[in-house]
């Protein structure tokens, strides 16, 4: 159950209205004054979801390979860059697109005045983000949208890889509020994206990036970029934790990586941006 701080942040995925614990007869539901409901899973997450989806997200595959990759520590730069990038006096910080919940729990060790929310639309996901952080809340929801959050709630927000949604993170956001995205740039993984038929990365991230966000302040932005030596277990897990996974064969995948006897060099290469809402 969402505790004190979290829950005002949470809004009924059908009417917008605020939900509340449902004391009675069943504990493990938030109920909006309109009477819709929003089940509390065992697995401690809620459940914003709205109708049927095309798609239901990260797979459990997928999300088992994003936790291995990284439990690595191949990602801890961007990591400590997102929670160095949110404002010492934020109370609640939401991850949109929160996957495992660990770019959360990076900024929320880093923030102890913090508390979290993560919304991921796959189910797994949210079940492994659930476990991440003490102080972090999990939700599913669909981020293309209307976010099931109230206007002005977030101190903060993440998108780490993640979709944006651009008119719901200003409805979202506070004035004065920080918004911290991570984008993958051209030289991100080049080494490996042609050989394992990884998607490519779009040339002018950045450039579109501004022009979707142009409601925000564009306050700083940082580019990381490091190399890191990659098992072909670390391999496998970097090729399957994403959208690449739904065009991989992974008996293919696992049929080259089984040649690899070494390391492989690998480069990371990311911006990292922050906007501030006027």
């Amino acid at each position: 159950m969402p505790g004190s701080r979290v829950l005002p942040a949470l809004a009924c995925p059908v009417c917008g209205s605020a939900l509340a614990p449902d004391a009675l007869p069943r504990p493990s539901l938030l109920r909006c004054p309109n009477g819709h409901s929003a089940d509390v899973a065992r697995q401690g997450y809620v459940s914003l979801l709205r109708g049927r989806h095309a798609t239901s997200g990260d797979t459990a595959a997928m999300v088992q390979a994003r936790a291995e990759l990284l439990g690595s520590g191949h990602y801890r730069p961007i990591q400590e860059a997102v929670a160095a990038a949110v404002p010492a006096d934020a109370r609640l910080v939401v991850d949109l697109g929160c996957g495992t919940g660990a770019y959360l729990a990076a900024v929320l060790d880093a923030h102890p005045g913090a508390a979290g929310l993560g919304l991921d639309l796959s189910a797994p996901a949210a079940r492994r983000a659930a476990r991440a952080h003490p102080r972090a809340a999990i939700a599913t929801a669909d981020l293309w949208q209307p976010l099931p959050l109230a206007d002005g709630c977030a101190d903060a927000l993440l998108t780490v890889f993640a979709p944006r949604n651009a008119p719901e993170m200003l409805r979202v956001l506070r004035p004065g509020g920080t918004a911290v995205v991570v984008t993958p740039r051209e030289r991100h993984l080049h080494e490996i994206r042609p050989v394992f038929g990884m998607l490519g990365i779009d040339a002018g991230k950045a450039e579109r990036l501004d022009e979707q966000l142009a409601g925000l302040a564009l306050t700083e932005r940082r580019e990381l970029d490091y190399a890191v030596d990659m098992t072909p277990a670390e391999l496998r897990a970097e090729v399957l934790m994403g959208p690449s996974a739904h065009h991989v064969d992974a008996g293919a995948l696992d049929a080259v990586l089984a040649e690899r006897e070494r390391t492989t060099d690998v480069t990371v290469a990311v911006t990292v941006s922050v906007f501030t809402r006027a």
